[in-house]
Order: structure tokens, then C-alpha cells, then sequence
């Protein structure tokens, strides 16, 4: 039997990894509220695909279930290890039941802040850290777009049917295609010097077509949470980009915050069924966060490591490979994307 209090479990935001965590909870019965102030999800800044990898995660994201994603392109017996992340979203969303979320002032035992990069939660888990708790420039930024495939095939052809990655000096290109094939993501990257980015406060920038095209003769800035001294304090933690935003050259991030709600659930689940509450079960609770952190924040930071050493090599600014593909390719093959 699990003893909760009213609200054992509060989550801050309604991304991915505030979603997996809220449906975790709930398919453990553990009492949650999901606090979220956007109404809805905008699919131009989310088109980008997640890819589940590291922990083995497909067997709990529906595989043999009929709501299960299949790839709409390609070899028939081609499993697909990604998902649109806007479609992933309504999908984790509708798991949701909508009395659990909620505008209003949260009172709970423990609160999971999943409110993102610019995260409201953080600047009180990392209070002890103040230079730890603003995202920092990665000296680099990109413009994204989402078109029709139609459009693209003009403009590429044959080079639309797979995900393409392009090298180049301080430029970079990735380009594939979501939503069951009919549009077509890309996204230009520019590197740039870590005091570049002259828009405090804000992790994108809207600029002129005239300004964007000499780039490559409103680009959103990369920016990560590349030191955390801690994902927890006493009973509030961090989840998803809270805790470890980083660059996506991994393509790892929405599943780090994946990995977070699998680990973070269990610990809660073990807490709930411990007869304390209130106050008494705040120990218990501060044990767990412990444990929290102490599995995902190696790892997660680790991605987040190499991530950005990825970055440098795809703009030719590794201190090793430099601009020698001969140097650059085994690396990418030989660990970075493990």
C-alpha cells in the first residue's frame, strides 16, 4: 500500500521531461500535479526529432502497442528510433489526466522542475552556485526552419530521402525529415566566439533575411547548462533541460529527461510507500533526491560533455582533428554517439 500526502509529487512544465515524469507517476498511482503555463505547443520551435538511445528505452515507448509510431518512409522492416517531438508531445499529453494539471499556487512534497533552460526552479536548487544557475552561450547559434518536402525535393532532390550532416569551417548544416516524411527540418549553425551572443535574457533573436543570408555568403542561440553542482535541494530537484540543457549534437536531450522521470519515479514510488507524512517524510524524500542525483547527473552531464565536443568538430575546432576528416570520423564513430 502506498501512504501519500495530498499531493506527493508537483512537476513545473509540460515538456518531455515533465510529461514522462507526470505519466510515471501516474501509472504507479503516486498523486502528482502537473503545472504548466503554455497552452499549447508550437510546432515551428519543436520540429526537431528526438532519438532514444543510451538506456534502452524503446520497450516503454509503446512498442507493440497499437498506438505505437512506425516510420513513413523508407525499408518496411526499418525501425524507427526517433519521433517528431510536437507529435510526441500531443501523444504524452493525452496520457495526462487533466485534473492533474493545474495554474494555481502548488503545495506538495516534493517539487520536479522540468520548466526548461530558462528554469524558474533552478535558480533555487543551485542558490549555493550562482554562476551555475544562467544557461551559458556555447558560442554558437543556428537558423531552423520547417518546409514542405515538396519544396525541398526542388531544391535537393534525392539528398531529402536521408538525414544529412554537413561539416564545414565555423558553418554546419543538419537536414532530415519529420512528420511521417512531408516536411523537411533543417537547420543552418554558425560557431561564433562565447561573448558573442549580445541579447541578454533570451536564447533567441529575430534578424534580417539580409542579415541571415551574409552568415552564410532570427538565429537562436545555442546555450547549456554546462556545470550543475547539484540536481537537488532538500525536496526540490530538476528534470530534462532544467538540470542539463545542452547542444544538440547528440541528439540526446529530450531522452536524457526521458531517462530523469524513469529513475525519479521509482525513487518517488519508493518513497510513497513509507507510512511518514508531512514533515517525517521529508528525510526519506531527501534520501531519494540523493539517489536521483547521484545515478543521472554523471551521465547526463557526460552527454552533455561530449555534445559540445561534437560542436567543435563539426566546425573543424577540435584541438585534436582540427579540419582532418581522416581524425574526425573515427572519433564520431568510436565513442561520441555511445
Amino acid at each position: 500500500m502506498n501512504y501519500m500526502s495530498p499531493s506527493l509529487a508537483n512537476s513545473t512544465g509540460a515538456g518531455i521531461g515533465g510529461l514522462a515524469l507526470a505519466m510515471a507517476l501516474h501509472k504507479k498511482g503516486i498523486s502528482f500535479t502537473l503545472y504548466e503555463d503554455a497552452k499549447e505547443y508550437p510546432a515551428g520551435e519543436d520540429a526537431q526529432d528526438i532519438f532514444f538511445e543510451g538506456m534502452p528505452l524503446e520497450e516503454g515507448l509503446g512498442r507493440d502497442k497499437p498506438w505505437y509510431g512506425h516510420s513513413g518512409w523508407g525499408h518496411p522492416n526499418y525501425i524507427r528510433k526517433s519521433a517528431h517531438r510536437k507529435t510526441l508531445l500531443d501523444i504524452m499529453t493525452s496520457f495526462i489526466p487533466i485534473e492533474n494539471v493545474k495554474l494555481n499556487k502548488p503545495e506538495c512534497s516534493v517539487l520536479a522542475g522540468a520548466d526548461g533552460i530558462k528554469s524558474a526552479v533552478r535558480a533555487h536548487v543551485l542558490e549555493k552556485y550562482p554562476s551555475q544557475i544562467t544557461s551559458v552561450y556555447a558560442g554558437a547559434y543556428c537558423y531552423r526552419a520547417v518546409i514542405p518536402i515538396s519544396e525541398a525535393y526542388e531544391i535537393l532532390g534525392d539528398l531529402t530521402d536521408v538525414a544529412n550532416f554537413y561539416f564545414g569551417s565555423k558553418r554546419s548544416a543538419i537536414t532530415y525529415r519529420i512528420t511521417g516524411g512531408e516536411e523537411f527540418n533543417y537547420l543552418l549553425c554558425v560557431a561564433d566566439s562565447l561573448d558573442g551572443w549580445k541579447v541578454k535574457g533570451a536564447v533567441t533573436e529575430t534578424i534580417s533575411h539580409e542579415a541571415m543570408m551574409a552568415d552564410f555568403k532570427g538565429p537562436g542561440g545555442f546555450f547549456h547548462h554546462f556545470r550543475t553542482a547539484s540536481y537537488y535541494r532538500g525536496r526540490v530537484t530538476l528534470v530534462g533541460d532544467s538540470a542539463h540543457a545542452s547542444l544538440p549534437f547528440q541528439a540526446a536531450g529530450a531522452a536524457q529527461g526521458l531517462e530523469d522521470a524513469l529513475v525519479l519515479s521509482n525513487v518517488l514510488a519508493e518513497t510513497a510507500k513509507f507510512p511518514q507524512r508531512g514533515g517525517e517524510l521529508a528525510p526519506f524524500i531527501q534520501a531519494g533526491l540523493s539517489a536521483y542525483d547521484s545515478v543521472r547527473r554523471p551521465c547526463a552531464q557526460k552527454r552533455l560533455e561530449q555534445a559540445a565536443e561534437v560542436g567543435r568538430m563539426i566546425f573543424f575546432q577540435h584541438q585534436e582533428a582540427g579540419d582532418d576528416m581522416d581524425k574526425i570520423l573515427p572519433k564520431l564513430q568510436q565513442g561520441r554517439f555511445n
